[in-house]
């Protein structure tokens, strides 16, 4: 993720927010391999700078020969005008009223591929697709037709592309400054399996003759053979291995994003952590796997909080996570000791996500129903999951856009109030996230449980006035948002009065403990760890060491 450009109006007012390109994580679940039978996509748009919001582009119609400013993602300059849609759809964040939903993760490849002249990137190919699609494959043509006509501006990149039915991977360079294009790949996943991308190309070699399992540039091979990329026949082409090439930080910091899924639902993932740890690239993990039993809405959640645990990598365990287990590495990535250079993990939560979701596309509903976007700001890993159904035409204030930004504090924003609690909890974080996580079970479960009765609900209304069922899964979504938040705020006063410096307050039954003169009971104040000590004394060697008393 590198900048979102909001398109509103007619007049195209620009609201603008510059991010660094960190690195995001996409997990593709096909309906096959759902619990319910719903197609899913996570996204996690991770960025120091980037400023947590729910986008909301509404369905327009626009005079014949209106133009579309292009904004680039990455420095917010114009790169050109492109000719519009005469009617657009409903988008809310990244998916829209077709339950047709689109994610992203950067992957760089051969910088010299990039078109310095081209007025499309990366960014814009998202968004304007959401608002012209109404299938999957009709956004990879959409995309794939835009940077043929207009160019393509950004580096290489993977997208998620999916709908109700399927869900397909497309990954994108470009052809170098003076080659209007791009050279791309989209391949199908199979219904029943599992896939994830995380800021490096994953599509190798592909059929050439089986265009509803894969499609492609018809210059992919030849170009790669032009540029001395690839050299062999057609057949053995892989477009990973020309346009993106592995390497060490490939595989350890964005190919074991993908593993670590892959191996909570299949169990014959252990092979490939040799690869992950980047210690034999060429075991190279499967485009999509398997998964042993079904996969829940839930679980989709789950992987998106992942810090590696339960692996040899896991961030809570080695001395880099302090004495209470903070699962994260301030930056940067990479760090010399005595010239000896070593790294931080990289899990697919991080504390630097803007914000994160997983989209729900349900084949059995009407679009106007079936489709969610279980939406959260901050922490994928201490956020709030709420649910914003694609067909509600005003998003929740805490969650719009211009309430509050990177630089302006906002009290009832939901980006703020969740940063408020997650870099509280980094302090004290093992005991702290516990708290967290009891509320953010209710909540979820909460909406989760209550999603069929809201379901059938809308499609009562939808029978008879369409229009209605629009209206009320829009108060629905927006109360949602805004409940969530307002608890969050309450979570933070209750975190703040309980940890207060260091200590931490007594409690029965949810209430905090007083004596019987109504003071607080004495909180408890506990120390380090053993293990904590134990490394203190080891670097510090006789320096603390009490003297002059008898043991």
């Amino acid at each position: 993720m590198r900048k979102i450009v909001l398109f509103l109006g007619l007049n195209l007012c620009f609201f603008v927010f510059y991010t660094s390109v960190e690195a995001c994580t996409n997990y593709i679940v096909t309906r096959g391999a759902s619990a319910d039978g719903s197609v899913m996509v996570t996204y996690a748009a991770d960025s120091h700078v980037l400023y947590g919001e729910l986008y909301h582009y509404p369905a327009r119609n626009y005079p014949n020969g209106s133009m579309l400013n292009v904004v680039e993602w990455d420095t917010g300059k114009p790169l050109g005008k492109i000719k519009q849609a005469r009617h657009t759809y409903n988008v809310i964040g990244n998916m829209n009223e077709f339950q047709v939903t689109i994610g992203e993760t950067t992957f760089g490849g051969r910088e010299e591929l990039v078109d310095t002249s081209a007025i499309i990137d990366y960014g814009s190919l998202i968004y304007i697709a959401l608002q012209r699609s109404k299938s999957a494959r009709q956004a990879i043509h959409v995309m794939t037709s835009l940077v043929a006509e207009y160019g393509y501006a950004s580096e290489g990149e993977s997208f998620s592309v999916a709908d109700k039915n399927e869900a397909w991977i497309l990954e994108m360079v470009g052809k170098g400054s003076g080659r209007k294009g791009a050279l791309w790949v989209a391949r199908r996943i199979p219904d029943g399996y599992v896939s994830g991308h995380a800021n490096q190309a994953r599509i190798t070699s592909f059929p050439l003759n089986d265009t509803t399992e894969c499609l492609y540039a018809p210059d992919v091979i030849s170009l790669a053979k032009e540029k001395g990329y690839f050299k062999g026949e057609d057949k053995d082409f892989s477009f990973a291995d020309a346009y993106a090439p592995l390497n060490f930080e490939s595989v350890r910091f964005c190919e074991v994003r993908v593993w670590s899924m892959f191996r909570k639902v299949n169990s014959d993932m252990e092979r490939y952590f040799d690869y992950v740890k980047g210690s034999n690239i060429q075991n190279r993990l499967p485009l999509w796997v398997k998964p042993d039993k079904k996969v829940t809405l839930q679980d989709m959640m789950g992987f998106m909080r992942d810090h590696l645990e339960g692996t040899e990598l896991d961030m809570t365990k080695d001395p880099g996570a302090g004495p209470f287990g903070l699962p994260y590495r301030w930056r940067p990535l990479t760090w010399k000791v005595d010239s000896v250079e070593y790294c931080n993990e990289r899990a697919t939560a991080t504390q630097q996500t803007g914000f994160s979701f997983v989209a729900q596309c349900r084949s059995w509903l009407p679009d106007k129903i079936g489709g969610i976007i279980w939406f959260g700001v901050d922490d994928a890993a201490s956020t709030v999951y709420s649910p914003m159904y694609t067909c509600m035409t005003k998003v929740p204030q805490t969650f719009a856009v211009g309430n509050g930004d990177m630089l302006t504090y906002s009290d009832n924003s939901a980006f703020w109030v969740f940063n408020y609690v997650a870099n509280f909890c980094y302090l004290r974080y093992n005991v702290m996230i516990e708290d967290v996580k009891k509320v953010q079970s209710v909540l979820e479960s909460t909406y989760i449980n209550n999603t069929s009765k809201v379901d059938k609900k809308a499609l009562s209304l939808y029978r008879t006035n369409p229009a209605e069922a629009v209206k009320y899964l829009t108060g629905y979504s927006v109360n949602a948002g805004n409940q969530t938040v307002y608890r969050w705020k309450e979570l933070s006063h209750y975190l703040l009065v309980k940890y207060i410096d260091g200590n931490i307050k007594k409690e029965k039954d949810g209430k905090f403990l007083r004596n019987k003169y109504n003071m607080p009971v004495a909180p408890l104040q506990p120390g380090y760890p053993d293990t904590w000590l134990r490394k203190i004394v080891e670097g510090t060697g006789n320096k603390l060491r009490v003297t002059g008393k008898s043991h």
